[in-house]
């Protein structure tokens, strides 16, 4: 089957045309700047294309997409749309796109509102512009909502939690629950008798737990600012650092908002970039501020894994994948050397190659598996698209 994969961003438009027979993407592309002056980029099996258009609207976008899989004579192929959601909420699974999904997206805007307003309008653009085709909306959130309560629940009044669903939701979902696949396959384990830590890093990052290919823990919470320091976010701080600041500078909402999505985590901390591979270098060029940075980000992202290690009887493997996880093998060597307590060793040679000859393998023999496998979130989404079309 062919599916056409949609993410849409506030601002943006991701797509992938993936054969879920061959597992490969036919065509990808992205209409950025919506709202602005539209850019958009793509390839295809007949051409490429690059090039800046007037796109006030996601409508423009979606549209400028099926116009390029018509030139590349892909449109009459498409059986089926499948949505990258960010947020689920309630859902559990994945979920066939009705007009009652969208308006629950639509809902729940407060737990995500840079992305549920984006993801609702795209289904909408979607269905006007290819209206027989079948829409699937495949959620973030959803691989997480098998964790207990005793990993889901803040310390906060439960009322919170009964009127306005307050809780540890968790994100990556679809990252982490491809990868997790995917070590079972590649080690030839039964996935309902294996305990796996994944940790997704890129600019947003998050470790979980997953007992028999379900997840127990997981790092991000109610939004995906929680957990791990990342590229412009925080991650977890004291809550009292926010009164701290309103309180002597005055800051409203929407500044500290500001402050802990986007200026700070790597880019805060370096004062330099929110860029692994620009932090690396300076880093070991003597940069002060990326050093630093580079430490915390380690340090913070070793004390998570040993920290949901404990939601497992034990490991079978660590999993890195996500940008920085694929190829950053300091990261990988600094984080590894942090976990020595729990016997983790990196072979360097391994490391260095990503796994890449080693089955992913990047731990020394006769030590705790690590390993490296790239995430391929779009082809889970197609996939799920399939089996609910079919």
């Amino acid at each position: 089957m062919l599916v056409l994969v949609l993410n849409c961003g506030s601002s943006s438009v991701k797509f992938a045309v993936i054969n879920t027979a061959s597992k490969e993407a036919l065509s990808s592309g992205l209409v950025e700047n919506i709202g602005v002056n539209g850019h958009f980029k793509a390839k295809g099996p007949v051409d490429n294309q690059d090039y800046n258009f007037d796109c006030p609207t996601h409508a423009e976008a979606v549209s400028a997409v099926q116009k390029y899989l018509d030139d590349q004579n892909l449109t009459s192929s498409i059986e089926a749309i499948g949505h990258r959601v960010v947020h689920g909420g309630k859902y559990i699974r994945s979920e066939k796109v009705t007009q009652d999904v969208i308006d629950y997206i639509r809902s729940i805007t407060l737990f995500a509102p840079l992305h549920e307003p984006a993801h609702a309008t795209g289904m909408e653009c979607a269905k006007k512009i290819f209206p027989t085709l079948p829409q699937v909306a495949v959620f973030d959130t959803a691989f997480h909502q098998t964790m207990p309560p005793k990993a889901y629940l803040y310390g906060i009044p439960y009322e919170y939690y009964e009127k306005d669903g307050i809780r540890r939701y968790g994100f990556h979902g679809t990252s982490h629950r491809f990868v997790s696949a995917e070590a079972c396959r590649m080690l030839e384990r039964n996935p309902d008798d294996t305990c796996l830590i994944t940790a997704h890093l890129g600019n947003g990052s998050s470790c979980s737990a997953i007992l028999n290919s379900e997840c127990v823990d997981t790092t991000m919470g109610f939004t995906p600012l929680d957990g791990l320091v990342m590229g412009t976010r925080s991650g977890s701080i004291d809550p009292a650092i926010l009164f701290f600041l309103a309180k002597k500078y005055g800051y409203d909402v929407d500044r500290l908002d500001k402050l802990v999505n986007k200026e700070s985590g790597l880019l805060g901390l370096s004062g330099l970039s929110n860029d692994m591979r620009t932090i690396t270098k300076a880093a070991s060029e003597g940069h002060a501020g990326a050093r630093i940075a580079l430490d915390v980000f380690c340090f913070r992202l070793s004390r998570c894994i040993g920290g949901i290690a404990m939601s497992l009887p034990r490991i079978d493997a660590l999993v890195f994948t996500g940008g920085i996880g694929e190829n950053s093998a300091a990261v990988r060597e600094q984080v590894l050397h942090n976990l020595q307590l729990l016997g983790y060793r990196v072979d360097t040679e391994k490391n260095s190659c990503n796994g890449k000859n080693t089955n992913g393998i990047i731990s020394s023999d006769h030590t705790p598996l690590a390993m490296v496998i790239p995430t391929n979130e779009e082809l889970l989404i197609a996939l799920d698209t399939e089996a609910l079309v079919r």
